[in-house]
């Protein structure tokens, strides 16, 4: 696979590559210059929780959360 970069310096990584590793908008990677002309992307890795919010607000059920009664501790 080919890709060009463009006039901001942007590599635009292509589309078959995104998707068969999930790589999303906004990911970071580290650029390591190998040699003259051999450059290697690493990809930056995830917060274990990246998505989790949005995943939950996502949720088809709403009202799915009910505190439970419980004793207070100012007590024990």
């Amino acid at each position: 696979m080919t890709t060009a970069i463009s006039s901001k310096g942007q590599i635009v990584l292509p589309v078959e590559i995104r998707r068969r590793d999930d790589i999303r908008p906004g990911e970071e990677f580290k650029v390591e210059r190998l040699d003259a002309g051999d450059y290697r992307l690493i990809r930056q890795k995830r917060p274990a929780n990246q998505g989790l919010v949005d995943l939950l607000l996502a949720c088809p059920v709403k009202g799915f959360f009910v505190p439970i009664e419980s004793e207070s501790t100012d007590t024990l």
